[in-house]
């Protein structure tokens, strides 16, 4: 069993944090199955998808691979309108030594730059702002509302105000009748689940 824990190891880059996470960490990379980054067309709303997804794929399965090669590998599902021309002019830049990224972050932060911004903000408050309870779970409620609220601008109060206006109206009434008055938004989402459940 140790010998077939050792080659798992081997397999899996060995030391190269596999002994800081254990086992279950250890044999991710080249044997996992990671599913790639959809073409990003700079579709408004879908950059930061794209982003997240990219990081997952490079760092699941191309951790070993140059910062280069990895900027190469995100241009490729890049296409279609602007975005091809957008992704030519910096395949130029790299190539002729004009452009250079210390890290892969460093480039995908500036593709989100690009592509992202304020229509992105636009979209995710748009969608925030239509979310609604209705016949679904709290807790399903409750990450679509995250996942709208990520990058939409929303935070403290107004962030809170809109998730009260999206529950459902009988919930909403108990959490504003409660006696312990709620501040942040972790806990209206902690009691409105509880609520939820009963």
């Amino acid at each position: 069993m140790q010998v077939q824990i050792q080659a798992l190891f081997a397999a899996g880059g060995g030391g190269a944090g596999g002994t800081e996470r254990g086992m279950t960490g250890s044999n991710m990379g080249p044997h996992m199955e990671v599913a790639k980054p959809a073409i990003f067309n700079r579709e408004a709303g879908k950059v930061g998808g794209f982003v997240t997804t990219c990081r997952l794929y490079l760092r699941m399965k191309m951790r070993e691979v140059i910062v280069e090669e990895q900027v190469f590998w995100i241009l490729s599902h890049v296409q279609g309108g602007s975005a091809d021309i957008w992704k030519e002019n910096v395949m130029e830049e790299l190539e002729a030594g004009e452009m250079e990224y210390e890290t892969t972050e460093e480039f995908l932060t500036v593709l989100k730059k690009e592509f992202g911004g304020e229509e992105e903000e636009a979209v995710k408050a748009a969608k925030l702002r239509k979310l609604e309870q209705g016949e679904r779970m709290m807790e399903k409620l409750i990450q679509e509302f995250k996942r709208a609220a990520r990058g939409s601008r929303y935070e403290g109060r107004p962030l809170v105000e809109e998730f009260k206006r999206g529950i459902n109206r009988g919930i909403r009434r108990k959490l504003m009748e409660a006696e312990n008055l709620l501040a942040s938004i972790e806990q209206w989402y902690k009691r409105a689940t509880a609520l939820d459940r009963n």
